[in-house]
């Protein structure tokens, strides 16, 4: 460090790099998944360990309206048009 400072590995760093990590192995598995599925399970995971995050800045609003607008209604949005897609058409596709 520059001022000659040891950084310590306390619970709250190793809790910020294990959720730091959760959120860009996720982000990565979301763009790298063939399902679209699997691709909104990481999208959510991805979402919920970006509300951890704001918690540990104590910014506990911004993770509520993370959890309640992202994760609550965009994903199930996703889901729900996913849903509604007709097999035959996305299974062409694959073809």
């Amino acid at each position: 460090m520059a001022g000659g400072e040891e950084v310590t590995l306390d619970w709250e760093m190793f809790v910020f790099l294990f959720l730091s990590a959760a959120t860009l192995l996720s982000a990565i598995y979301v763009i790298r998944a063939r399902e679209i599925v699997h691709s909104v399970v990481g999208l959510a995971t991805c979402f919920i360990a970006i509300a951890a995050l704001y918690i540990m800045l104590s910014a506990e609003f911004v993770a509520i309206v993370q959890i309640l607008v992202y994760v609550g209604a965009v994903v199930v949005v996703i889901l729900f048009g996913i849903m509604l897609t007709r097999r035959e058409i996305m299974e062409s596709e694959k073809r």
